[in-house]
């Protein structure tokens, strides 16, 4: 691996040059640390698609370039029976993007997206490039005025089909695949309109028939809202209203292309669509046309099942929930029998375990059948060919598996069980399982293996990608485990522990406790989790990672365990496996710090007004006042549903006595604070409003605001230099060494430091 000029820095957060020069000499050379650098490095795999014979996989790798703050992809292809071992890279280009790839229906040359010949104006356009699978030239086959949005090929192999446009004025158009494979010139491959749609194509699928494309689309057109935008009147209303979204088919018998409207219930606006595979029915989920139901954050709150049988266009009304979600329609390998996910109890918005919901295509109104025994969600992902079972990904305590419905007892087992997180998909075409799996020692890769019962066997799977190697030659990993231990109440909790890099029995180390968001979510047993803490483990830190209460993976009971009492249950969860690591002789309790994001910058801040066994607290992203939380944020009903199920304006007792910020007094911990000036979830002003509170009651404070309008931040230099800073301040007031953050250990990162977005940072 050559070593990148780009990542000197200062040490002791990252790695000097002569550090990752003694890195880069080989095998015999010690490996070293990672680093928050590191992570900026890591290439990603994906995009897969299959070859129609099954024996080839087609792949991208992201390679991202700090220096430049981008990234380029290429496209790569390897064996299904030798993988990594027959691995080539088919495109080679610099500082341009070749994405997703696809197959042609009978194989042996692909169809990619790329900017590669786009012009400087319009650096980001696309085109359509075909290229032979053994090598060779790409050629481009497209010449839209707008570029490509989005493509497929029609399964019988006569049309790849592509959407183009100005924004909301997206329209589709076919080129002959036979004349593709003629090789016909650029400027003789017509590309035929196969819709003039007023306004515009939107989500579209080809039907399994090759027949026809569905396709959503606005009823009508604001062309004033348009106009307004384009003379600069950009100030956005608040849950505007938007046309009605239907559900159109598009019937592929040339030359007129007729389309047809296939949902008229101007009451509803369809969100999404899937196609049975005998190509007769259509599911789609739609939501109330109403401003403030339709546009809710809360995906699918408020959306309802829809089937539609294609023979006479009668639409069948399946469920009618509010502020209940339910999954996409999915459909048997034969079509004759239909399923979605949904809540255990579909009468109001509640955090129960999903079950799945089964039923005969065809019996119009009738009842379903609830299956899935699984204490944990119960979901759709994929059918058996002989559709008798349905697999789908769960986590399972501190690893995530793959797990069968038997859909005629409803009874759930594991297939898989690895200590790591892995997620297993089925070709549609091929039927060629496809696993995308990590583990404490292993970057993310694609993997496939021969069949569903070599599934369980490791030794059995495939590697079919490694954009990492270089991990594995030079980074030292701390070692880490699945850990549990015993709550204040008597309950059993799990989480993750790694252990300093170096690790020595007997020898009490700092512990850095690193809180996930969520909350319902959990910390797995994956590479690098729990906000880089693989560098903190690289520096001597112990790194826990509590699956608190309000975590899923546990069951239901453990997810639903805060609710109405948000903080205390999984607070003493935390502190109780802090006292749990403590006790084992691992952890000094005098050198210890806390941090967390969302959910997790929630507990920190909790934690900040209720303890000062810690020395240092860096808090991201946290609510402090959840009265004001509730208006502000973009999501209300999973506010109130925690909190005790009352809207604040009935019971702001409930709200306050919950709120962080009412026990400011109490804090003692010197705690820096991360936001994304805009987020939308977890608003800026609850930093702000605990900052303030900090400052006043004389605690060592720091807010870092970050630009963009996300939860999380947005780009690649601010989230470094939120983990550097971060560390600069455990590292300060929990070791008691160094200087807190100092910019040279950034900038220095930078061959030839450039002008970035500035980070605001209140008090410095």
């Amino acid at each position: 691996m050559s070593v990148r000029k780009s990542s000197l820095v200062a040490p002791p957060l990252l790695l000097t040059l002569a550090a990752q020069l003694l890195a880069a000499q080989g095998p015999a050379a010690a490996k070293r640390p990672m680093t928050f650098l590191d992570a900026q490095y890591l290439k990603n795999a994906g995009s897969p698609a299959v070859s129609p014979d099954g024996k080839q996989l087609l792949y991208t790798i992201n390679t991202p370039d700090w220096k430049e703050a981008t990234s380029q992809s290429d496209v790569w292809i390897s064996p299904t029976d030798r993988g990594v071992a027959g691995t080539r890279q088919l495109t080679f280009t610099t500082g341009k993007n070749e994405s997703s790839p696809r197959w042609a229906p009978k194989g042996g040359w692909f169809v990619f997206a790329s900017n590669r010949e786009a012009p400087a104006a319009s650096a980001s356009q696309q085109q359509l490039f075909v290229m032979r699978a053994d090598g060779g030239e790409a050629r481009r086959v497209t010449a839209a005025k707008e570029g490509i949005s989005t493509y497929a090929f029609t399964k019988d192999g006569q049309w790849l089909v592509f959407r183009s446009g100005k924004s909301g004025e997206e329209q589709l158009y076919a080129l002959s695949v036979a004349a593709i494979e003629k090789g016909t010139p650029l400027d003789s491959l017509t590309a035929a309109a196969i819709t003039k749609h007023p306004t515009g194509v939107g989500d579209w699928r080809v039907a399994p028939d090759s027949r026809r494309i569905y396709f959503t689309t606005a009823d009508t057109t604001d062309t004033d809202e348009k106009l307004r935008r384009e003379k600069k009147f950009t100030v956005n209303v608040r849950n505007a209203g938007t046309p009605t979204v239907s559900l159109w088919a598009l019937e592929l018998s040339g030359p007129t292309y007729p389309t047809t409207r296939l949902t008229r219930d101007t009451s509803l606006a369809v969100t999404g669509f899937t196609i049975s595979p005998d190509g007769r029915y259509v599911g789609f989920n739609a939501v109330p046309n109403d401003r403030y139901k339709r546009n809710i954050t809360e995906e699918g709150m408020y959306a309802d099942v829809f089937l539609l049988d294609t023979q006479g266009n009668r639409v069948e009304r399946i469920t009618k929930n509010d502020e209940i979600s339910e999954s996409a329609l999915s459909f048997s390998p034969d079509s004759k029998t239909i399923a979605f996910s949904a809540s255990d109890d579909m009468t109001r918005y509640n955090m129960k375990n999903r079950r799945v919901y089964v039923r005969d295509v065809a019996a119009t109104g009738g009842a379903f059948r609830k299956i899935g025994d699984l204490d944990g969600d119960n979901t759709v992902d994929f059918w058996s060919a002989d559709g008798k079972t349905i697999y789908f990904n769960e986590g399972h305590k501190a690893t995530a598996q793959l797990f069968a419905l038997d859909v005629a007892s409803g009874k759930v087992k594991p297939v898989t069980s690895v200590q790591g997180v892995v997620s297993v998909s089925q070709d549609d075409d091929t039927k060629r399982l496809l696993l995308n799996y990590q583990d404490p020692t292993t970057p993310g890769a694609i993997y496939t293996v021969a069949s569903m019962l070599d599934l369980p066997k490791k030794a059995s799977w495939v590697q079919l990608t490694d954009a990492n190697p270089w991990v594995r030659e030079q980074i030292a990993l701390g070692e880490e485990t699945e850990v549990t231990w015993t709550s204040k109440d008597g309950k059993p909790v799990g989480g993750v522990l790694i252990k300093p890099v170096g690790y020595q029995p007997g020898k009490k180390y700092p512990l850095l406790v690193a809180i996930h968001g969520g909350p319902a979510a959990a910390d797995l047993l994956s590479f690098n989790g729990g906000y880089g803490a693989q560098t903190y483990a690289g520096q001597g830190w112990a790194v826990f990672m509590p699956n608190y209460r309000g975590s899923t993976n546990y069951g239901e009971a453990h997810k639903n365990g805060i609710v109405g009492n948000y903080f205390d249950p999984g607070y003493q969860d935390i502190m109780t496996g802090v006292d749990h690591l403590i006790a084992t002789g691992l952890v000094d309790s005098t050198k210890m710090g806390v941090l967390g994001w969302s959910a997790g910058g929630h507990w920190s801040n909790w934690i900040l007004t209720h303890t000062d066994r810690f020395k240092a607290i860096s808090s991201g992203a946290g609510t402090s006042n959840w009265i004001s939380m509730y208006a502000q944020s973009d999501v209300q009903r999973n506010r109130q549903h925690y909190l005790g199920d009352k809207l604040p304006y009935d019971d702001f007792d409930a709200y306050w006595r919950q709120s962080p910020i009412q026990f400011i007094r109490n804090a003692k911990t010197p705690t820096m604070i991360h936001v994304v000036e805009g987020d939308p979830r977890v608003p800026s002003p609850q930093s702000v409003e605990l900052h303030m509170g900090l400052k006043r009651v004389g605690v060592p404070t720091e807010l870092y605001m970050y630009p963009g309008a996300s939860h999380g931040i947005p780009d690649a230099r601010n989230r470094l230099v939120k983990s550097a800073s971060e560390m600069a301040w455990m590292d300060y007031y929990v070791l008691g060494k160094g200087n807190k953050f100092s910019w040279r250990q950034v900038l220095e990162t930078l061959e030839e430091p450039k002008a970035e977005k500035k980070v605001d940072i209140r008090g410095m």
